[in-house]
């Protein structure tokens, strides 16, 4: 296959001393004033107090804007707060609305433009359009509660007030460096988890399968499948090294689907999770073997991968469909199942379908989705 493989920076500090590594990572940066975005629960933790020490001096102020689904409204008080203290970097504390909302809110401050005006559209003849970001951007630290694939990304993606999702790229915002500290990742309610680990195991899955998985993308995204699904069981997202090692496997994910992408799973679960208030993870969840079966045939090249992964060592023989072995692994983990159990009906699957087709993720889906009728039929079968 031809393919390139770009591997940005990028620097992980895990274990009780790592927010000593902050300080200097901020030093080495000539950062002199940072500000902490985070939403209001970490905002009032106790473990917060942990960053105060490591930050000292250096902490400009704390910004608790983040929300769920990332609303403008939240960037655009980060932003303003930021701008109020004329901070010079941003340290992200919570799971991954706090690292979009401190992207968001950098692209913001740096291009000094609305956010609409600054988010990729589709055009008429069904083409997408991304605006060039070049302004400086402040950079971004990250500190996580949850295994978000978002600390690894450069795109972001927030939510207008109708609910719009509002898409933006810009490679200067990926985190510079990524601190896995076991009292945040142990503060998080195991719900939360569950559902980022969730959305990391559906987005594995799905970039795994592309077609244009390169051989590097495959490493990152075995090892982040065979991670999380050792842990994915009842019970195996209570301790903290099944949570460090969530995380981790989580930026593997997110450095994984860089290149091929996900696609159909993650359209449909923004365009839901949105929509019924309910995390993307657990939406992917319900849509992922029925998007599979959709690609199935484009992606049938890349079954042995995606097998290996999610069943080593067990011999499959070559009429096992990946589709049928990740519905079954979903099928025994807690939760609902199909998009009734998440308040769906069948007379809201036209809007989302629409909703659906202006996400720039499903030009990156494996097999080209031709129309709002092909989406209905997939969102059919997972009702």
């Amino acid at each position: 296959m031809s393919y390139q493989y770009v591997s940005p920076e990028l620097r992980v500090f895990h274990g009780e001393d790592c927010l000593a590594f902050l300080q200097r990572d901020l030093a080495r940066a000539g950062v002199r004033r940072a500000v902490v975005v985070c939403g209001r629960t970490v905002g009032r933790s106790a473990e917060l107090q942990l960053l105060r020490d490591a930050l000292g001096d250096l902490l400009a102020g704390i910004s608790p804007s983040a929300r769920e689904h990332s609303p403008v409204a939240g960037v655009e008080e980060a932003a303003q707060f930021m701008e109020a203290v004329a901070c010079d970097a941003i340290v992200a504390v919570g799971g991954g609305s706090a690292v979009v909302t401190a992207r968001a809110a950098a692209i913001r401050l740096g291009e000094k433009r609305p956010i609409a005006e600054l988010s990729t559209r589709r055009l008429p003849d069904g083409k997408f359009e991304s605006p060039r970001l070049n302004a400086p951007k402040l950079p971004v630290y990250a500190v996580p509660t949850t295994p978000s694939t978002a600390f690894a990304k450069a795109g972001t993606a927030v939510h207008g007030e109708d609910g719009t999702r509002l898409a933006m790229f810009d490679p200067k915002t990926r985190a510079r460096a990524i601190f896995i500290h076991p009292a945040f990742v142990t503060s998080a309610p195991v719900d939360l988890v569950r559902t980022a680990a969730l959305n990391a195991f559906t987005n594995a899955v799905e970039a795994l399968e592309s077609p244009l998985c390169d051989p590097f993308s495959e490493a990152l995204l075995m090892q982040a499948l065979r991670m999380i699904r050792r842990r994915l069981s009842p019970g195996g997202i209570e301790d903290l090294e099944s949570r460090a090692a969530l995380v981790a496997a989580a930026v593997l994910c997110g450095r994984g689907t860089e290149q091929g992408g996900t696609g159909l799973t993650s359209v449909l679960a923004h365009a839901i999770g949105a929509r019924a208030h309910v995390a993307n993870g657990i939406v992917g969840s319900i849509v992922l073997p029925h998007t599979m079966r959709y690609n199935a045939p484009v992606t049938g090249i890349r079954a042995s991968a995606l097998l290996e992964a999610l069943s080593p060592g067990s011999p499959h023989s070559a009429d096992v469909a990946p589709a049928d072995l990740v519905s079954a692994l979903l099928a025994n983990l807690p939760g609902p199942h199909n998009l009734r159990g998440i308040g769906i009906a069948s007379g809201d699957l036209g809007a989302i379908a629409e909703a659906a087709m202006k996400d720039w993720f499903i030009s990156r889906n494996a097999r080209p989705v031709k129309d709002v009728l092909a989406l209905i039929e997939v969102l059919e079968s997972a009702l």
